[in-house]
């Protein structure tokens, strides 16, 4: 038996044997290698001294954060010592670039400067990028996102002077409660891993940056962290070489510049206990001989625990040149190691001419990072060529195209008949109103409540009994440190809560943490909705809202296993892109810089010429909303900012906003003819000079209505007192209509102005004269279709399942009057300042209620409608109107007779007159919209799928401020739009 088992130790000896030898001959070799013996490495090589060879293997920390004292110890190493690079770490972009500019000025020899930024700059330095962690990216289905990423890591880390990144990290996550690599692995799939490592390596490797897959052979299975202790790994050969060591095998063959050597002790790789850095069997038997590894071999950092236990600096240093690692990163001790490997090669242990071939594959490094023809970088405008509009484009796309979602049971996502929902939202482990919630406040009407991460049964009990009041939950459960580790820390009532509000059929859940920590809750694999955002940031929390209500879709699948909970590559499919996304102008083909410039520039010299106290504008794209954006003051004379939520009196866009889309619900259902008349649906009009006259007619303004009534004039007596059935101090039964505080008008009021209406002579000709006096009839003629309020009709058809909150007549009513942004000082009717109550004497004197003016907004609720529209009368997923009843009210309906108006909406002039024009020189003839006196716009064009809203209060302090219109700030506005658009 003993012999037996010594023969077959003895086989498997010789089968391990044979498997380090073996070479794969298919591997891409780095193309930096083309150059170790070019002129250039050549003539650096003969103006180094044996110790400056070694040095070159050598790369020190640096900061751009620690002051003068730290930039002259880099000095002294770099002059004195001639070390071959630098690692920089914490501090800032542009401080970074000067630094690196002094020290290369410093240098014999261009430096080689590195930076680990697994996920971008953002990872080191201040204000700047971070893209999202591998575990997330690891969700992602498309690679080639990864190879943008890639890109553009390459292009910001360049820009900040270095030449190599030590990413990607290819390790394989297969221990939850791995403490230093999790999040920072594409996950536990090999093939995933591999797939995403060798797209983001390409993608920095074509950009001229060199990367390291790292940590070889594999840091994914373990449960110490080799910054602190040196991590053990027990696997046997045949499972680390089909498992750890699969992604850097098959990054080798697609031609990896460099491999990052990992601080382990693996027994089934070398016996001797040493780490995997200082292990010639792993690094030169193994990664060198067995998979022909002829890149740049790098070690990890030399300061970490995990390998200088026990080794002194620079002994440390020696022991990884003599295993066979080309860079030495974070050395300590640069005098020392140098000295050390010196005396190695006196003693005959590593020989000169294996340093020159090494220090020959740096300086060939080098020459493929472009430094033989090193220029120093300019640090004006750093931070803007940095943070580019596409970078924060691709940042967006990639947590877009992570998100993953759990669980969706009855595809409750995307959420629909948003009309029948009552919502609340509970952020969990946030002390503020999170972005989460912010965000899904854009949709609908959201009651947000917080819930500390160690609340107890009290806290919790009373949000319960707030809960009662909602038909569905939205929580969200935010992280508790900056990076998503592996941890829970809620108290155990708040995990009891949780697994509760799972149990619930109504809770939708997203959880702002690493994966792994589902497992640490409960029954939250029980939730009818369960999303998974990998990380907790503003993006996430945005976009995780935006995926509920529909803006995007989600096709992210899990990258690592849940306990029993859910299995890796899980995750269902979401289809979004119902309602708007919100988003970057680049994500809509559009030019930030042009579209925000612009804007920018036209608000704000209409603010300063006093044309507007502020506004708001709003603008979309193919539903993507690229601008929504508040400026300056409700008032000249105030500090209250315009926020984006305050609502606005719309005047006459409340035309095409409210019984004008009635009209064309009610046209689909054949209960309303646009060649019946007044007469047919109002019998008081009967025998009147407007019977009979169609609505096509009268819609487009060519009925020959006059164009107004001054109704409140009729209230006067000559003496300039208000006759004795007009106007009462107080309300009381036969005078409750509010007109002012101390202004209530008769009760019968309404019927005087319809009179007035039925009486007024028509114009001699028909042609095209812009009326109001139809619009106010439109609400009681929809009431005598439907049977219904007018108001309650609009609601309910319209508002309340578009989520248009804040899209309503009587605004004080339901908001609070700060909210509202006031209108003209009135001193010719009301002889107050007009705040929370519709600007328009006609509209007021209806009670606020009238087609022709009265709806208030804020302008992301009047898009909803403009969208839906814009759709041809699609929004949410539900059908609003017909396509082909929008078309037919959209076109204009007598060109012929030089009227340009379409049914109910305004069109573009029949022919371009300049700054004469209603429009933007390029808005396209199929556009359509209104226009509101008190300083409105509301535009769409079908051709570019774009809609624009401008929102104002020109009219404040009085009506005969026309600056807005000599200044054409809403049509200049529209046209840098059109201009914005990249071909």
């Amino acid at each position: 038996m003993r012999i037996k088992s010594a023969f077959v130790v003895v086989l498997a000896a010789v089968f391990f044997n044979l498997q380090l030898n073996a070479q794969d001959t298919t591997s891409v070799q780095p193309e930096f290698l083309q150059y170790q013996n070019s002129k250039w490495v050549d003539s650096i090589m003969e103006s180094l001294t044996p110790n400056e060879r070694i040095a070159q293997l050598i790369m020190v920390a640096a900061y751009s954060n620690r002051g003068r004292e730290h930039k002259q110890e880099i000095l002294e190493l770099i002059k004195e010592q001639k070390i071959g690079g630098l690692i920089f770490f914490q501090g800032d972009p542009k401080t970074q670039v000067e630094l690196m500019n002094d020290y290369q000025q410093a240098a014999q020899v261009p430096l080689l400067g590195a930076i680990d930024a697994e996920w971008g700059l953002g990872m080191r330095l201040d204000n700047t990028l971070s893209f999202p962690y591998q575990m997330a990216l690891g969700a992602i289905q498309d690679d080639k996102l990864i190879y943008e990423m890639g890109q553009e890591v390459a292009r910001q880390i360049k820009r900040t002077g270095l030449h190599l990144n030590f990413a990607p990290v290819v390790d394989v996550n297969n221990n939850p409660n791995n403490p230093v690599i999790n999040y920072r692995s594409f996950g536990e799939d090999k093939f995933n891993v591999t797939e995403k490592g060798i797209a983001y390596m390409k993608g920095m490797q074509d950009a001229g940056l060199l990367t390291t897959a790292k940590h070889f052979p594999g840091h994914g299975d373990t449960d110490t962290d080799s910054h602190y202790a040196l991590p053990q790994i027990n696997h046997p050969f045949e499972r680390l070489d089909s498992l750890e060591m699969y992604p850097f095998k098959k990054l080798i063959e697609e031609g990896i510049g460099g491999v990052m050597v990992a601080h382990l002790n693996i027994p089934a790789l070398d016996s001797t206990g040493v780490p995997s850095t200082l292990s010639k069997e792993i690094i030169t038997g193994i990664l060198k001989e067995r998979l022909g590894f002829e890149g740049l071999i790098v070690t990890d950092a030399m300061n970490m625990k995990g390998v200088t236990k026990g080794n002194e600096p620079g002994v440390v240093d020696k022991m990884a040149v003599l295993a066979g690692n080309d860079l030495l990163e974070f050395t300590e001790d640069v005098p020392k190691a140098i000295a050390e490997v010196r005396k190695a090669i006196a003693q005959g242990i590593i020989s000169q001419a294996e340093i020159d071939k090494r220090c020959r594959k740096i300086l060939a490094v080098k020459q493929w990072v472009g430094l033989d023809d090193y220029k120093p970088l300019p640090v004006k405008n750093i931070m803007k060529q940095l943070n580019t509009p596409k970078a924060l484009t691709l940042q967006r796309k990639l947590v877009e195209a992570s998100l993953t979602v759990l669980k969706n049971e009855g595809n409750l996502l995307p959420l629909k008949r948003l009309d029948t929902l009552k919502v609340a939202s509970v952020s969990i482990g946030a002390k503020n109103t999170t972005e989460f919630q912010e965000a899904l406040r854009l949709y609908k009407k959201v009651r947000h409540f917080q819930l500390r991460r160690d609340a107890k049964t009290s806290e919790i009990n009373k949000i319960k009994e707030e809960l009662e009041n909602y038909n569905l939950t939205v929580v969200g459960i935010h992280d508790d440190s900056k990076y998503p580790r592996n941890t829970m820390k809620l108290s155990e009532e708040v995990r009891d809560f949780i697994g509760e509000l799972s149990a619930e059929n109504n809770t939708i859940i997203s959880f702002f943490k690493n994966p792994y920590a589902l497992n640490k809750i409960d029954n939250i694999e029980q939730a009818p909705v369960l999303i998974e955002t990998y990380q907790d940031s503003e993006i996430t929390e945005e976009l995780a809202a935006q995926l509920i209500f529909g803006g995007i879709d989600a096709n992210g699948k899990l990258p690592v296993r849940v306990g029993e909970k859910f299995k890796a590559g899980h995750g269902i499919n979401v289809n979004g892109g119902i309602r708007f996304k919100y988003t970057t102008p680049e994500d809509a083909g559009m030019d930030s810089k042009i579209l925000l410039g612009q804007v920018d520039s036209l608000m704000n010299e209409a603010i300063n010429a006093k044309a507007i106290p502020g506004g708001q504008i709003f603008v979309a794209r193919d539903g993507k909303v690229v601008l929504y954006k508040a400026y300056g003051l409700h008032r000249y004379s105030d500090t209250v900012k315009v926020e984006r939520t305050d609502l606005y009196d719309l005047a006459s866009v409340t035309k095409i906003s409210s019984a004008l889309p009635a009209l064309m619900q009610l046209y689909d259902e054949e209960q309303f003819s646009l060649e019946a008349g007044i007469d047919d649906y109002l019998p008081y009009f009967r025998n009147s000079n407007k019977a009979e006259i169609p609505f096509r007619q009268i819609l487009t303004h060519q009925a020959r209505f006059k164009p107004w009534i001054p109704y409140w004039k009729n209230t006067l007596r000559k003496n300039g007192s208000y006759k004795w059935n007009t106007f009462k101090k107080d309300s009381s039964a036969r005078f409750p209509v509010k007109v002012a505080d101390d202004m209530w008008l008769h009760r019968n009021y309404k019927k005087k102005i319809f009179k007035a209406i039925r009486k007024s002579p028509l114009e001699e000709e028909a042609k095209y004269k812009y009326s109001g006096l139809a619009f106010y009839l439109l609400p009681s003629i929809v009431e005598e279709i439907t049977g219904e309020d007018f108001r309650k009709f609009i609601d309910e058809n319209f508002y309340d399942r578009l989520g248009a909150t804040t899209l309503t007549y009587k605004p004080s009513e339901k908001f609070p009057v700060e909210r509202i942004v006031p209108t003209e000082s009135d001193f010719l009717f009301r002889h107050v300042s007009i705040h929370g109550s519709v600007h328009d004497e006609g509209a007021i004197m209806m009670g606020g209620i009238s087609a022709n003016a009265g709806l208030f907004a804020n302008a992301n609720d009047l898009a909803k409608l403009m969208q839906m529209y814009l759709n041809r009368g699609v929004y949410g997923g539900e059908r609003f109107i017909e396509a082909s009843t929008l078309n037919e009210f959209s076109r204009t309906q007598f060109p012929d007779n030089d009227n340009r108006r379409a049914i109910g909406f305004d069109k573009p002039s029949l022919e371009y007159k300049g700054e004469d024009s209603n429009t933007a020189k390029d808005a396209s003839k199929d556009s359509f919209g209104h226009t509101g006196f008190t300083g409105i716009y509301a535009w769409v064009d079908p051709q570019e799928n774009l809609l624009y809203l401008f929102l104002s209060n020109r009219v404040l302090p009085t009506r005969e401020n026309t600056r807005l219109y000599a200044l054409n700030t809403r049509t200049k506005i529209q046209q840098a739009l059109y201009e914005a658009i990249m071909n």
